[in-house]
């Protein structure tokens, strides 16, 4: 049983975010792993244990070559790691990101892709989708709980009013929620041991991703500006003078609520 994952690794949200002269996020500094993807690690080391051998490959896309979000993914369990690292990547979008990561799992050959719903510096919940797209693979979103048995995925698949039990053919792409399960803090022995395990370091050419279809170049978009959130303003405050309604019920109209 191969699992891949996709992960991605951000800048720490506990510290300010910076900007770029082109109004993009600043990545030049230490990543670390986005919490949202803890969660498809732990599903995928619970699945290589309950199928009884197997290895879980993580995949991700960053700047500098960083490693340190990869690290504590290879920390709790996961055996090895692809990174594409490409200065070509600048500026890249959520379909960039999927056909990059399309190109890099494909390399890897899994029997099962999962990843979070969304990550937690973009928020675009589109990645997972497209990727199965690119590879043509069935995907299957907001998973609260994967099953696999011999060559079906069966995914309790969360909604509005409960969940939908999907079945589907591997190789699939599968977004997990977030609490899907408690992910494992890395043990001593497992930093230890996440210091020499393989991280496969890959540019744009070694996937023969064109460089000009991704990144700024092929973004086809631009952030123009970026501006404060203008200041919270008092609220009106209307005393009942017996007529309070009245006035309540201008203002909800001025607002087309009524």
């Amino acid at each position: 049983m191969h699992v891949v994952v996709c992960v991605k690794q951000i800048p720490d949200p506990a510290e300010p975010g910076k900007l770029e002269g082109d109004n993009t996020l600043d990545r030049s500094g230490k990543l670390i792993l986005d919490e949202s993807d803890s969660y498809g690690v732990e599903m995928a080391l619970q699945l290589v244990d309950k199928a009884g051998g197997g290895e879980v490959t993580l995949v991700s896309m960053a700047p500098n070559n960083e490693t340190s979000g990869l690290r504590t993914a290879l920390a709790m369990g996961a055996a090895k790691a692809i990174l594409v690292s490409d200065p070509a990547l600048s500026g890249a979008g959520a379909l960039d990101t999927a056909k990059v990561l399309a190109a890099a799992i494909k390399r890897a050959e899994p029997d099962l892709v999962l990843a979070a719903t969304e990550s937690s510096d973009g928020y675009t919940g589109t990645v997972p989708a497209q990727i199965a797209a690119i590879l043509g693979l069935p995907s299957i979103t907001f998973a609260k709980e994967v099953h696999l048995d011999g060559e079906t995925v069966q995914v309790q698949r969360q909604t509005e009013a409960g969940y939908d039990e999907v079945t589907s053919p591997t190789p699939a792409v599968v977004s997990v929620t977030a609490g899907v399960v408690e992910p494992r803090y890395p043990s001593f022995k497992g930093i230890m041991a996440a210091k020499s395990k393989p991280v496969d370091e890959l540019t744009l050419a070694d996937l023969g991703v064109d460089a000009a279809q991704v990144g700024s170049a092929g973004a086809g978009q631009e952030i123009v500006a970026v501006d404060d959130a203008p200041a919270r303003e008092a609220g009106e405050i209307i005393e009942d003078d017996g007529e309070a309604f009245t006035k309540i019920v201008t203002f909800l109209d001025g607002l087309k609520v009524i």
